[in-house]
């Protein structure tokens, strides 16, 4: 696929996620600030700048990186611990592109570690190329960064600051070191060393009398590496980046979208399960008929499950919902048939039976059903929310589940005392 081809895809994507009409209100309410940022992606992609977000530690040079490439103090440099409190941006007019930013963040272990964190790793995923910078040997909250940033599929740029503090022997035991720990995480290319804030070099010098003169002199910014490889990277793959980074954008808050419309349908299901359930065993517990009993019963799993298809978007007709009952129930008599027979026992009692047996085994036999319908709905819920999928496990695994979960003598008893509230009423 050709670059552009990669940018209309990514649009594509994000327009898809702004006109997303499942998801409820509230939901859409909640994700708010994240389709903000998606039309500011959808922005970005439009006029096609490119952001390079760098991270790292407190006090390696973060902002003297970002500073040493555009070539002038743009981003505060501080020897006070945690200088920057909020993530800043500039433009880096290289080469009159006028369509790259840098943007710095705060340290990955300031105070408050755990918001700045999370705010900087923000930063970086909505970013095009991260530049993690580190000043020597990786400590373990680099690593797991690090390693949580490729996990994240984010192109990475591995910068060692402050080179000049070392000899070349330590430089090319360092590299060594980094790159093995490393494997296949960065790639030797993108291991690229940088002097960002060079430490004063002392001149001695001696006159034609012999006598020795100290001076300091500050050396230069040496980020030539550094630029020469992000140069490589956004000439060979500038638009592919921008594209990657905005399907990974859409890609997780897609994900989020599709959890919140999930956990709004499985809300709404548990209604729909329960009230159909109640139904059915308040329609069984009344009906003096035993066979009257299995034939409503059949109907109202039917009429849940079409009602529970059309709140998955899923929509189902009798007929196709009558199927997918049988294959429930067929794993039910399998996995339950104990419970099952207590059914019939207590319909056939039942018609045998007057005054208060007649309300009491009505009453047991309306728990049962209601405790099988419940069942019914939760299996064909789990199989909507799938895509009408059982999954790898197939049915009998769905249902097992489902029934380990459920606490049948709990729900029997509260099910059995529902059933009389509404008959008595």
């Amino acid at each position: 696929m050709s670059t552009d081809g990669h940018l209309d895809q990514a649009r594509d994507s994000l327009e898809l996620l702004l006109q997303d009409k499942r998801l409820p209100p509230e939901a859409r309410a909640e994700l708010a600030d994240d389709f903000r940022q998606v039309r500011a992606m959808l922005d970005k992609l439009e006029h096609g700048h490119i952001h390079i977000a760098v991270l790292g530690r407190v006090s390696v040079g973060k902002s003297s990186v970002l500073n040493a490439l555009i070539g002038e103090r743009r981003f505060s440099t501080s020897a006070l611990h945690g200088e920057t409190r909020h993530h800043e941006m500039a433009l880096w007019d290289e080469q009159g592109s006028g369509s790259l930013f840098l943007i710095d963040t705060p340290g990955i272990n300031e105070i408050d570690g755990d918001a700045r964190e999370r705010m900087a790793r923000e930063v970086s995923q909505r970013s095009d190329l991260v530049l993690f910078v580190i000043d020597g040997d990786m400590t373990d909250s680099e690593y797991s960064a690090l390693q949580g940033l490729a996990r994240e599929h984010r192109p990475l740029l591995l910068v060692l600051n402050k080179c000049d503090r070392y000899t070349a022997a330590q430089r090319n035991e360092l590299r060594t070191s980094l790159l093995a720990r490393l494997e296949p995480v960065i790639l030797p290319e993108n291991l690229v060393e940088v002097s960002a804030d060079p430490a004063p070099r002392v001149y001695i010098e001696v006159d034609a009398d012999g006598r020795e003169t100290e001076s300091e002199r500050l050396a230069p910014p040496d980020v030539t590496a550094l630029k020469d490889r992000i140069w490589e990277i956004l000439e060979a793959e500038g638009k592919t980046l921008a594209a990657l980074n905005a399907s990974l954008f859409a890609g997780d808050l897609s994900d989020k979208v599709g959890a919140r419309v999930l956990a709004a349908r499985r809300q709404l299901g548990e209604k729909v399960i329960r009230s159909y359930s109640l139904v059915k065993g308040v329609a069984v517990a009344i009906n003096p008929v035993p066979i009257a009993d299995l034939a409503a019963a059949v109907a109202v799993d039917i009429s849940m499950v079409v009602h529970l298809s059309n709140v998955y978007g899923l929509p189902m007709t009798r007929s196709q919902s009558g199927t997918l009952i049988k294959t429930i129930s067929g794993q039910l008599l399998l996995l339950m048939g104990a419970t099952w027979l207590v059914h019939l026992v207590s319909s056939l009692l039942k018609a045998g039976s007057a005054g208060l047996s007649t309300v009491l085994t009505a009453g047991a036999q309306g728990a049962v059903a209601y405790y099988s319908t419940y069942v019914v709905g939760r299996a064909a819920e789990q199989y909507l929310a799938a895509g009408c999928s059982w999954g790898e496990g197939g049915p009998k695994w769905v249902i097992r589940n489902i029934l380990d979960s459920i606490d049948r003598d709990s729900m029997l008893v509260q099910a059995r005392q529902d059933i009389l509230t509404r008959i008595g009423r």
